[in-house]
């Protein structure tokens, strides 16, 4: 006589005894992270077919990045995901085909990852220069406003994603618009950033640390750089974070990228010494390809002259 069939509800059916683990949940389907994704939700048009990139049919935070991409796709912005460029901690970026109307063959989406809910890892010091954003993007007046959006509720880490999210938006835009040498900034929804995208058909650029500029052409690389954090300055932004691994070399130039912890140096007391971490770790990379240069003194002579308004 054949077993009978175990029920679906008890694994190994009752009193058998053995008992089988339970699938391990993602963190993508907690319920925090649920709600982020239905707050961001579009409601399609219905004048074009759903947005389903056959690139992340497969991957398991699918429902993630489409929920922060569709946006994008119905303001006629992107029409496909091709390939993930990087993948980190707290972001994923791809390389998406760009609709006619953007004038790119290609951009570059940042989609922030759900561990962003987490508690952002020593961001103090970066916070205590910036606007704060609410989930829509617009800046927070108030202090009862701020509080929430820096409670450490449910709720305020929402408000806290969105408004680190949305303030590397706005930064980046401010420094473009200078003619520094960032990437074009596009257009931010949610937890995803769209901008310009550096590189060919057959790959992104490579970051400045894994490349191999010639010696011949490190010191005209570095005094650009240079030129970009002076720039910076007189926009009155510090990256906070710079180094060859988030500048890209692309034919010839740079161009950098990563602009979430930069802070304003007019209302951070950490300004300095963030400037100065920043050209130490450039000036540690052109020294080994024969460049003389002091950190020390450049960030010195660069801040004394931020501090006098002479940039």
């Amino acid at each position: 006589m054949p077993d009978a069939p175990i029920s679906p509800l008890s694994p190994q059916g009752e009193g058998s005894g053995v008992s089988l683990p339970a699938p391990k949940a993602s963190y993508e389907a907690n319920a925090e992270v649920q709600r982020w994704l239905k707050e961001q939700a579009k409601e399609e048009s219905g004048l074009k077919p759903p947005f389903s990139p056959t690139f992340l049919a497969h991957q398991r935070d699918r429902p993630w990045v489409l929920s922060s991409l569709t946006h994008f796709y119905e303001n006629e912005l992107i029409t496909d995901v091709l390939w993930m460029i990087k993948s980190g901690k707290e972001a994923t970026v791809y390389c998406c085909a760009a609709h006619p109307a953007v004038g790119a063959e290609y951009v570059a989406a940042k989609v922030y990852r759900p561990r962003m809910f987490r508690s952002l890892k020593n961001d103090a010091v970066y916070r205590r220069s910036r606007a704060v954003y609410d989930n829509e993007g617009h800046e927070v007046f108030g202090s009862r406003a701020r509080r929430v959006a820096e409670r450490k509720t449910k709720r305020g880490r929402l408000e806290q994603v969105a408004s680190w999210i949305a303030y590397e938006f706005q930064t980046q835009r401010l420094l473009y618009d200078a003619g520094a040498d960032v990437p074009r900034p596009l257009a931010q929804s949610g937890n995803a950033v769209l901008m310009e995208y550096i590189g060919g058909p057959d790959g992104a650029a490579p970051k400045l640390g894994g490349a191999a500029p010639a010696p011949e052409d490190a010191q005209a690389l570095f005094d650009r750089i240079l030129r970009n954090v002076e720039l910076w300055l007189a926009c009155d932004r510090i990256h906070g974070d710079l180094s060859p691994y988030n500048i890209l070399y692309w034919e010839g130039g740079v161009t950098i990228i990563d602009f979430a912890q930069a802070i304003d140096p007019r209302y951070n007391l950490d300004a300095f010494p963030l400037l100065l971490r920043d050209i130490e770790r450039v000036c540690g990379y052109f020294t080994r390809l024969g460049v003389r240069v002091e950190a020390v003194e450049i960030a010195s002579e660069l801040w004394a002259s931020y501090l006098r308004g002479e940039i």
